[in-house]
Protein backbone atom coordinates (compact mmCIF):
# COMPACT_ATOMS: atom_id res chain seq x y z
CA UNK A 1 0.00 0.00 0.00
CA UNK A 2 1.12 3.35 -0.97
CA UNK A 3 2.44 6.06 1.93
CA UNK A 4 1.37 9.47 1.45
CA UNK A 5 2.89 12.70 2.71
CA UNK A 6 0.27 15.27 3.87
CA UNK A 7 0.14 18.81 5.05
CA UNK A 8 -2.58 20.32 6.67
CA UNK A 9 -5.01 22.57 9.41
CA UNK A 10 -6.31 21.65 12.46
CA UNK A 11 -9.56 22.93 14.17
CA UNK A 12 -7.58 25.71 15.30
CA UNK A 13 -5.50 26.80 12.67
CA UNK A 14 -2.67 25.05 13.43
CA UNK A 15 -0.49 23.63 10.39
CA UNK A 16 0.01 19.77 11.09
CA UNK A 17 1.70 17.68 8.54
CA UNK A 18 2.84 13.79 8.79
CA UNK A 19 2.27 10.58 6.50
CA UNK A 20 -0.40 8.02 6.11
CA UNK A 21 -0.53 4.73 4.53
CA UNK A 22 -3.85 4.86 2.17
CA UNK A 23 -5.25 3.19 -0.99
CA UNK A 24 -5.16 6.86 -2.78
CA UNK A 25 -5.65 10.90 -2.01
CA UNK A 26 -8.98 10.38 -1.32
CA UNK A 27 -8.55 7.85 1.15
CA UNK A 28 -5.92 9.95 2.91
CA UNK A 29 -8.33 13.58 2.55
CA UNK A 30 -11.24 11.24 4.17
CA UNK A 31 -8.89 9.89 7.06
CA UNK A 32 -7.59 13.44 8.03
CA UNK A 33 -11.50 14.86 7.86
CA UNK A 34 -12.15 12.09 10.66
CA UNK A 35 -8.70 13.42 12.73
CA UNK A 36 -10.59 17.16 12.40
CA UNK A 37 -7.77 18.21 9.90
CA UNK A 38 -8.20 19.98 7.03
CA UNK A 39 -5.49 18.94 3.78
CA UNK A 40 -3.69 21.78 2.27
CA UNK A 41 -0.98 19.23 0.14
CA UNK A 42 -1.20 15.53 -0.19
CA UNK A 43 1.46 13.99 -2.07
CA UNK A 44 2.84 10.28 -2.65
CA UNK A 45 6.14 9.71 -0.47
CA UNK A 46 8.96 8.58 -2.93
CA UNK A 47 10.34 5.31 -2.62
CA UNK A 48 13.62 4.57 -0.47
CA UNK A 49 16.00 2.75 -1.95
CA UNK A 50 18.00 1.10 0.51
CA UNK A 51 14.59 0.19 2.80
CA UNK A 52 15.20 -3.73 2.52
CA UNK A 53 18.60 -3.05 3.63
CA UNK A 54 18.16 -3.82 7.30
CA UNK A 55 21.46 -2.61 8.53
CA UNK A 56 21.46 0.53 7.08
CA UNK A 57 17.91 1.38 8.36
CA UNK A 58 17.92 3.27 11.79
CA UNK A 59 17.58 1.39 15.25
CA UNK A 60 14.43 1.56 17.58
CA UNK A 61 15.76 2.83 20.57
CA UNK A 62 14.29 2.39 24.37
CA UNK A 63 13.23 6.26 24.57
CA UNK A 64 11.12 5.67 21.21
CA UNK A 65 9.02 3.09 23.11
CA UNK A 66 9.14 5.20 26.09
CA UNK A 67 7.65 8.42 23.65
CA UNK A 68 5.24 6.02 22.41
CA UNK A 69 4.17 4.00 25.64
CA UNK A 70 3.34 7.46 26.71
CA UNK A 71 1.70 8.83 23.89
CA UNK A 72 -0.58 6.02 23.66
CA UNK A 73 -1.40 5.91 26.97
CA UNK A 74 -2.40 9.67 27.05
CA UNK A 75 -4.72 8.73 23.80
CA UNK A 76 -6.23 5.85 25.07
CA UNK A 77 -7.12 7.90 28.41
CA UNK A 78 -8.96 10.05 25.99
CA UNK A 79 -11.33 7.63 24.79
CA UNK A 80 -9.91 7.46 21.00
CA UNK A 81 -10.21 3.19 20.06
CA UNK A 82 -6.91 1.54 19.66
CA UNK A 83 -7.00 1.70 15.60
CA UNK A 84 -7.34 5.45 15.89
CA UNK A 85 -3.87 5.73 18.09
CA UNK A 86 -2.18 3.54 16.47
CA UNK A 87 -3.00 5.46 13.24
CA UNK A 88 -2.01 8.65 14.16
CA UNK A 89 1.32 7.38 16.17
CA UNK A 90 1.99 5.88 13.19
CA UNK A 91 1.64 9.02 11.20
CA UNK A 92 3.85 10.92 13.76
CA UNK A 93 6.78 8.57 14.06
CA UNK A 94 10.03 10.07 12.75
CA UNK A 95 12.44 6.81 12.80
CA UNK A 96 11.59 4.64 9.61
CA UNK A 97 11.72 1.19 11.08
CA UNK A 98 9.47 2.11 14.06
CA UNK A 99 7.04 3.68 11.48
CA UNK A 100 6.83 0.55 9.51
CA UNK A 101 6.53 -1.84 12.81
CA UNK A 102 3.84 0.60 13.66
CA UNK A 103 2.43 0.02 10.37
CA UNK A 104 2.45 -3.43 10.73
CA UNK A 105 0.67 -3.69 13.84
CA UNK A 106 -1.89 -1.17 12.81
CA UNK A 107 -2.62 -3.82 10.16
CA UNK A 108 -2.63 -6.76 12.60
CA UNK A 109 -4.89 -4.85 14.85
CA UNK A 110 -7.19 -4.14 11.88
CA UNK A 111 -7.16 -7.91 11.00
CA UNK A 112 -8.66 -9.09 14.03
CA UNK A 113 -5.45 -9.73 16.29
CA UNK A 114 -5.44 -8.30 20.06
CA UNK A 115 -2.66 -5.51 20.12
CA UNK A 116 -0.30 -8.13 22.23
CA UNK A 117 -0.69 -10.66 19.31
CA UNK A 118 0.50 -8.22 17.29
CA UNK A 119 3.71 -6.55 19.13
CA UNK A 120 4.70 -10.26 20.01
CA UNK A 121 5.54 -10.47 16.46
CA UNK A 122 8.46 -8.35 17.24
CA UNK A 123 10.64 -9.37 20.15
CA UNK A 124 13.52 -7.00 19.54
CA UNK A 125 11.27 -4.09 20.44
CA UNK A 126 8.70 -5.46 22.45
CA UNK A 127 10.04 -8.14 24.73
CA UNK A 128 8.28 -11.00 26.98
CA UNK A 129 7.61 -8.68 29.88
CA UNK A 130 5.79 -6.05 27.68
CA UNK A 131 4.01 -8.30 25.71
CA UNK A 132 2.26 -10.09 29.17
CA UNK A 133 1.71 -6.59 30.23
CA UNK A 134 -0.42 -5.46 27.31
CA UNK A 135 -2.26 -8.69 27.28
CA UNK A 136 -3.12 -8.47 31.06
CA UNK A 137 -4.28 -4.73 30.50
CA UNK A 138 -6.26 -5.74 27.28
CA UNK A 139 -7.90 -8.17 29.27
CA UNK A 140 -8.27 -6.08 32.78
CA UNK A 141 -9.54 -2.99 30.57
CA UNK A 142 -6.76 -0.83 32.10
CA UNK A 143 -4.64 -0.71 28.62
CA UNK A 144 -3.61 3.07 29.49
CA UNK A 145 -2.78 2.49 33.04
CA UNK A 146 -0.33 -0.50 31.69
CA UNK A 147 1.23 1.76 29.21
CA UNK A 148 2.18 4.34 31.78
CA UNK A 149 3.34 1.66 34.47
CA UNK A 150 5.28 0.52 31.31
CA UNK A 151 7.00 3.75 30.28
CA UNK A 152 7.82 4.55 34.20
CA UNK A 153 9.14 1.03 34.26
CA UNK A 154 11.33 1.77 31.05
CA UNK A 155 12.73 5.18 32.60
CA UNK A 156 13.70 4.29 36.05
CA UNK A 157 15.45 0.85 33.90
CA UNK A 158 17.08 2.95 31.62
CA UNK A 159 18.06 5.15 34.66
CA UNK A 160 20.09 2.49 36.20
CA UNK A 161 21.71 1.05 33.06
CA UNK A 162 22.96 4.49 32.04
CA UNK A 163 24.41 4.90 35.59
CA UNK A 164 26.45 1.39 35.49
CA UNK A 165 27.77 2.35 31.92
CA UNK A 166 29.03 5.58 33.38
CA UNK A 167 30.70 3.94 36.39
CA UNK A 168 32.63 1.63 33.92
CA UNK A 169 33.43 4.48 31.29
CA UNK A 170 36.08 6.56 32.74
CA UNK A 171 38.06 3.61 34.19
CA UNK A 172 38.10 1.89 30.84
CA UNK A 173 38.71 5.10 28.82
CA UNK A 174 41.80 5.64 31.09
CA UNK A 175 43.01 2.25 31.21
CA UNK A 176 42.61 2.38 26.98
CA UNK A 177 45.20 5.83 26.79
CA UNK A 178 47.45 4.45 29.31
CA UNK A 179 48.08 1.42 26.84
CA UNK A 180 48.02 3.62 24.02
CA UNK A 181 50.86 5.77 25.63
CA UNK A 182 53.06 3.02 26.89
CA UNK A 183 52.54 1.53 23.76
CA UNK A 184 54.10 4.76 21.72
CA UNK A 185 56.67 5.24 24.25
CA UNK A 186 58.09 1.49 24.01
CA UNK A 187 57.97 1.21 20.49
CA UNK A 188 58.63 5.13 19.20
CA UNK A 189 60.91 7.18 22.05
CA UNK A 190 62.54 4.38 24.42
CA UNK A 191 64.13 2.94 20.45
CA UNK A 192 65.31 6.89 20.22
CA UNK A 193 67.28 6.91 23.80
CA UNK A 194 68.44 3.39 22.83
CA UNK A 195 70.67 4.37 20.32
CA UNK A 196 71.44 7.70 22.01
CA UNK A 197 72.86 5.34 25.24
CA UNK A 198 74.87 3.25 22.87
CA UNK A 199 76.82 5.92 21.48
CA UNK A 200 77.74 7.16 25.19
CA UNK A 201 78.92 3.42 25.87
CA UNK A 202 79.17 2.43 29.57
CA UNK A 203 76.73 0.51 31.79
CA UNK A 204 73.11 1.27 32.03
CA UNK A 205 71.42 1.40 35.35
CA UNK A 206 68.82 -1.92 36.00
CA UNK A 207 65.66 0.01 35.45
CA UNK A 208 66.95 1.57 32.50
CA UNK A 209 68.13 -1.78 31.24
CA UNK A 210 64.68 -3.52 31.79
CA UNK A 211 62.93 -0.61 30.40
CA UNK A 212 64.68 -1.05 26.64
CA UNK A 213 64.23 -4.93 27.24
CA UNK A 214 60.34 -4.62 27.45
CA UNK A 215 60.98 -2.01 24.53
CA UNK A 216 62.48 -4.52 22.20
CA UNK A 217 59.92 -7.27 23.03
CA UNK A 218 56.95 -4.94 22.17
CA UNK A 219 58.92 -3.38 18.67
CA UNK A 220 59.95 -6.81 17.55
CA UNK A 221 56.41 -9.17 18.40
CA UNK A 222 53.54 -5.75 18.20
CA UNK A 223 51.99 -7.71 15.35
CA UNK A 224 51.62 -10.74 17.83
CA UNK A 225 50.88 -9.11 20.76
CA UNK A 226 47.81 -7.32 19.07
CA UNK A 227 46.91 -10.48 17.33
CA UNK A 228 46.83 -12.73 21.13
CA UNK A 229 45.16 -10.12 22.39
CA UNK A 230 42.19 -10.34 19.70
CA UNK A 231 42.13 -14.23 19.90
CA UNK A 232 41.66 -13.95 23.40
CA UNK A 233 38.90 -11.46 23.50
CA UNK A 234 37.42 -13.25 20.87
CA UNK A 235 37.78 -17.22 23.33
CA UNK A 236 36.70 -15.04 25.99
CA UNK A 237 33.82 -14.19 24.11
CA UNK A 238 32.85 -17.32 22.30
CA UNK A 239 33.37 -19.12 25.59
CA UNK A 240 31.10 -16.39 27.31
CA UNK A 241 28.20 -17.81 25.00
CA UNK A 242 28.22 -21.32 25.36
CA UNK A 243 25.74 -21.78 28.86
CA UNK A 244 28.89 -23.33 30.87
CA UNK A 245 30.85 -20.25 30.01
CA UNK A 246 28.08 -18.26 30.91
CA UNK A 247 27.07 -19.85 34.16
CA UNK A 248 31.31 -19.66 35.46
CA UNK A 249 31.80 -16.18 34.41
CA UNK A 250 28.76 -14.64 35.74
CA UNK A 251 29.19 -16.03 39.18
CA UNK A 252 33.08 -15.26 39.19
CA UNK A 253 30.99 -11.40 38.52
CA UNK A 254 28.80 -11.29 41.31
CA UNK A 255 32.15 -12.19 43.72
CA UNK A 256 34.44 -9.45 42.04
CA UNK A 257 35.06 -7.40 45.28
CA UNK A 258 34.12 -3.95 44.54
CA UNK A 259 32.12 -4.30 40.73
CA UNK A 260 30.60 -7.85 42.49
CA UNK A 261 28.47 -5.82 45.15
CA UNK A 262 27.00 -3.03 42.24
CA UNK A 263 26.16 -6.20 39.86
CA UNK A 264 24.45 -7.47 42.74
CA UNK A 265 22.79 -4.24 44.18
CA UNK A 266 21.70 -3.32 39.74
CA UNK A 267 20.25 -7.29 39.79
CA UNK A 268 17.64 -6.73 42.97
CA UNK A 269 16.92 -3.08 41.73
CA UNK A 270 15.72 -4.71 38.39
CA UNK A 271 14.45 -7.91 40.04
CA UNK A 272 12.05 -6.50 42.64
CA UNK A 273 10.88 -3.71 39.69
CA UNK A 274 10.67 -5.77 36.81
CA UNK A 275 8.13 -8.54 39.26
CA UNK A 276 6.47 -5.23 41.27
CA UNK A 277 5.37 -3.31 37.94
CA UNK A 278 4.00 -7.11 36.63
CA UNK A 279 2.30 -8.12 39.82
CA UNK A 280 0.37 -4.91 40.28
CA UNK A 281 -0.54 -5.32 36.06
CA UNK A 282 -2.51 -8.23 37.03
CA UNK A 283 0.41 -10.91 35.47
CA UNK A 284 0.02 -14.28 37.47
CA UNK A 285 3.14 -14.61 39.71
CA UNK A 286 4.53 -18.11 37.91
CA UNK A 287 4.69 -16.51 34.16
CA UNK A 288 6.34 -12.80 36.27
CA UNK A 289 8.49 -15.19 37.63
CA UNK A 290 9.52 -16.60 34.57
CA UNK A 291 9.82 -13.35 32.23
CA UNK A 292 12.09 -12.08 35.33
CA UNK A 293 13.86 -15.09 35.13
CA UNK A 294 14.69 -14.34 31.57
CA UNK A 295 15.58 -10.82 31.73
CA UNK A 296 17.85 -11.12 34.56
CA UNK A 297 20.81 -10.89 32.65
CA UNK A 298 22.77 -12.62 34.83
CA UNK A 299 22.79 -16.48 34.62
CA UNK A 300 23.26 -17.32 38.92
CA UNK A 301 20.43 -14.78 39.35
CA UNK A 302 18.56 -16.14 36.68
CA UNK A 303 19.04 -20.00 38.22
CA UNK A 304 17.75 -18.76 41.83
CA UNK A 305 14.31 -17.32 40.10
CA UNK A 306 13.91 -20.39 38.49
CA UNK A 307 14.58 -22.30 41.57
CA UNK A 308 11.92 -19.90 43.51
CA UNK A 309 9.32 -20.51 40.87
CA UNK A 310 9.42 -24.35 41.30
CA UNK A 311 9.18 -23.80 44.76
CA UNK A 312 6.66 -21.53 44.80
CA UNK A 313 4.65 -24.01 42.21
CA UNK A 314 5.34 -26.70 45.32
CA UNK A 315 3.01 -24.63 47.79
CA UNK A 316 6.40 -23.01 49.06
CA UNK A 317 6.66 -18.83 49.80
CA UNK A 318 9.16 -16.78 47.77
CA UNK A 319 11.10 -15.58 50.65
CA UNK A 320 12.41 -19.07 51.56
CA UNK A 321 13.86 -19.89 48.70
CA UNK A 322 14.88 -16.91 47.61
CA UNK A 323 16.76 -16.80 51.26
CA UNK A 324 18.29 -20.13 50.71
CA UNK A 325 19.83 -19.02 47.23
CA UNK A 326 22.44 -16.65 48.70
CA UNK A 327 22.05 -14.68 45.68
CA UNK A 328 19.51 -12.24 47.65
CA UNK A 329 20.00 -10.17 50.46
CA UNK A 330 18.74 -11.25 53.77
CA UNK A 331 16.77 -7.64 54.04
CA UNK A 332 15.14 -8.00 51.03
CA UNK A 333 13.82 -11.75 51.45
CA UNK A 334 12.77 -10.54 54.99
CA UNK A 335 10.57 -7.25 53.08
CA UNK A 336 9.33 -9.61 50.86
CA UNK A 337 8.18 -12.15 53.50
CA UNK A 338 6.21 -9.33 55.12
CA UNK A 339 4.67 -8.48 52.21
CA UNK A 340 3.75 -11.98 51.29
CA UNK A 341 2.37 -11.96 55.18
CA UNK A 342 0.47 -8.70 54.94
CA UNK A 343 -1.05 -9.20 51.05
CA UNK A 344 1.26 -6.10 49.46
CA UNK A 345 4.01 -7.68 48.17
CA UNK A 346 3.86 -5.92 44.82
CA UNK A 347 4.18 -2.65 46.76
CA UNK A 348 7.08 -4.26 48.99
CA UNK A 349 8.70 -5.28 46.09
CA UNK A 350 8.70 -1.79 44.81
CA UNK A 351 9.64 0.46 48.21
CA UNK A 352 12.67 -2.76 47.98
CA UNK A 353 13.73 -1.10 44.31
CA UNK A 354 13.08 2.11 45.36
CA UNK A 355 15.97 1.91 47.96
CA UNK A 356 18.21 -0.29 45.85
CA UNK A 357 18.13 2.57 43.52
CA UNK A 358 19.43 5.03 45.61
CA UNK A 359 22.16 2.10 46.81
CA UNK A 360 23.07 1.74 43.10
CA UNK A 361 23.17 5.69 43.31
CA UNK A 362 25.45 5.43 46.07
CA UNK A 363 27.39 2.70 45.29
CA UNK A 364 28.23 4.11 41.40
CA UNK A 365 29.51 7.20 43.36
CA UNK A 366 31.37 5.59 45.93
CA UNK A 367 32.99 2.88 43.16
CA UNK A 368 33.74 6.20 41.26
CA UNK A 369 35.28 7.82 44.15
CA UNK A 370 37.71 5.20 44.75
CA UNK A 371 39.05 4.38 41.18
CA UNK A 372 39.83 7.77 40.35
CA UNK A 373 43.01 7.88 42.41
CA UNK A 374 43.76 3.87 41.95
CA UNK A 375 43.69 5.57 37.85
CA UNK A 376 45.70 8.33 38.84
CA UNK A 377 48.43 6.21 40.95
CA UNK A 378 48.92 3.77 38.18
CA UNK A 379 48.83 6.22 35.54
CA UNK A 380 51.86 8.01 37.68
CA UNK A 381 53.66 5.00 38.45
CA UNK A 382 53.61 3.38 34.62
CA UNK A 383 54.45 6.24 32.49
CA UNK A 384 56.16 7.93 35.47
CA UNK A 385 58.35 5.08 36.14
CA UNK A 386 59.15 5.11 32.16
CA UNK A 387 60.08 8.45 31.92
CA UNK A 388 62.49 8.47 34.97
CA UNK A 389 63.81 4.95 33.79
CA UNK A 390 65.02 6.66 30.37
CA UNK A 391 66.46 9.55 32.13
CA UNK A 392 68.73 7.57 34.74
CA UNK A 393 71.73 7.46 32.50
CA UNK A 394 71.35 10.80 31.81
CA UNK A 395 71.62 11.97 35.76
CA UNK A 396 74.33 9.14 36.04
CA UNK A 397 76.23 10.82 32.94
CA UNK A 398 75.78 14.32 34.74
CA UNK A 399 76.71 13.31 38.48
CA UNK A 400 80.08 11.94 36.63
CA UNK A 401 80.82 14.87 34.61
CA UNK A 402 79.96 16.90 37.68
CA UNK A 403 82.41 14.75 40.14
Amino acid sequence: MPVFQWKGKNRKNEIKKGEMEALNEEAVKSNLNRLRITPTKIKQKPKDLFENISFLQPKVKQSDIIIFCRQFSTMIDAGLPIIQCLEILYSQQENKTFKNILRTIKESVEGGETLAEALKKYPKQFDNLFVNMIAAGEAGGILDTILRRLSLYMEKTAKLKSQVKGAMIYPLITVIIAIVVIAVIMVFVIPVFKEMFEGMGGSLPLPTQIVVAMSDFVKNNILYIIGCSGLTIFAVKKYYNTEKGRILLDDLLLKLPVIGMLIRKVAVAKFTRTLSTMLTSGVAILDALDIVAKTAGNKTIEKAVYDVRSDIEEGRTMAEPLSESGVFPSMVCQMIAVGETTGALDQMLSKIADFYDEEVDQAVENMTAMIEPFMLVFLGVTIGGLVIAMYLPIFKMASTIGG
